[in-house]
């Protein structure tokens, strides 16, 4: 595998990670989560507007730059590593990616690439927890439209979402992929029959738990052919994956820099704590683990254009990797610190929170072990 790259996607990862360097203050992020609209429009708009990282990885007859796997790694890495809390994954890699596939949604993407749309899927449902294939949800034909029923939490950036993007069932029984069908829904027009319930998640985002009762879309909501969703739901899940695996590794690097770098400069016993041989071995252990880590998300990365079964194992790999490691390096990081870790005024607490929900994002850590498990099982 050919881990370089190109000149294009050198100058990506640099001009954004200057770009929230000198612009993105976590002290003001975290004020805007707790206090404000849940996010920095003003920092989107400067994504999109300044840099076109909204559009890097669409297609350019959307007005997109045409770039794939790799190029979302590398903005997603530095965007963990600034602990951006803006909804790339879920707008740009998981919506963008089910739009074009689903064909004809052009327009919003175009709204996506400059900005001015927030997409959000509405996947998992109270009884389904990790599988997405448990589906009860329904969508009925009535007329020259369909009628949504159904409840679906925990869906991320909701309530600053400007369309959601509903898995349904048209036909089949609860756990069947066969009849899972997707829906766009335009919550600008405000529905009748969409309840959101918001709040604020552990690692200050913003989500919603959902409640349709006899809500009406048109027949152009449906996106794609009747029951035959998720294929792409199911590709969208794991690049999804793979984009919150490279958030988690930029993420670790930050707290092990600034572990070390506090452990150089905090003295007990009249020297640096840094200086004692366990502390040490316990910060190679952490750069241990963000290292094979990388190189986890390197793989799913790099196989995400590959067949459904290799993309899968991959990318399972990756995420219990990933959990492994955001466990121990969050964990380590904060003892290291001592108590102080745990505090709002320090990085290293709110770092800590996001890695902790990372590993239970597009799937937990156990549930993609099983998954590996199932797929590798002779």
């Amino acid at each position: 595998m050919d881990f370089n790259l190109t000149d294009e996607q050198d100058l990506l990862r640099d001009g954004l990670t200057k770009f929230l360097a000198s612009r993105y203050d976590l002290a003001a992020s975290r004020t805007a989560a707790k206090t404000g609209p849940g996010w920095q429009p003003e920092i989107w708009r400067g994504l999109a507007d300044e840099l076109g990282i909204l559009g890097a990885t669409l297609p350019e007859d959307a007005g997109g730059s045409g770039g794939g796997p790799v190029e979302a790694m590398l903005i997603a890495e530095a965007l963990g590593h600034a602990l951006l809390i803006e909804p790339f994954v879920d707008t740009v890699v998981v919506a963008g990616g089910l739009l074009h596939r689903a064909g004809g949604a052009e327009q919003l993407l175009a709204h996506i690439v400059d900005g001015s749309a927030i997409v959000t899927l509405a996947a998992g449902e109270p009884a389904s927890g990790d599988n997405w294939r448990t589906v009860t949800t329904t969508a009925q034909r009535e007329g020259d439209g369909w009628v949504l029923d159904g409840s679906k939490v925990m869906v991320l950036n909701a309530p600053l979402a400007t369309h959601l993007l509903i898995t349904a069932r048209t036909s089949g029984d609860p756990t069947d992929t066969d009849g899972i069908s997707l829906f766009l829904v335009e919550i600008a027009s405000r529905p009748a029959g969409l309840t959101m319930h918001p709040y604020r998640t552990v690692d200050d985002r913003r989500a919603a738990d959902l409640v349709l009762q006899n809500v009406r879309v048109p027949a152009g909501a449906l996106l794609g052919g009747a029951g035959q969703a998720w294929p792409s739901v199911e590709q969208a899940r794991d690049e999804g994956a793979a984009a919150v695996c490279a958030e988690a590794v930029g993420a670790m690097r930050k707290v092990l820099g600034d572990t070390v770098e506090y452990c150089k400069q905090r003295h007990q016993f009249g020297t640096a704590i840094g200086s004692f041989q366990a502390l040490q071995h316990r910060m190679v252990d952490m750069h241990m683990e963000v290292e094979q880590a990388a190189a986890a998300v390197y793989l799913a990365v790099l196989s995400l254009d590959s067949d459904a079964a290799t993309r899968a194992k991959a990318v399972s790999a990756a995420k219990a990797t990933i959990g492994r490691a955001a466990r121990f390096v969050g964990q380590n990081a904060v003892q290291l610190h001592g108590g102080m870790g745990m505090t709002e005024e320090l990085a290293i607490g709110h770092y800590f929170k996001r890695l902790t929900a990372v590993q239970y994002e597009f799937g937990s850590t156990d549930s993609h072990v099983s998954r590996y498990a199932d797929l590798t099982r002779p």
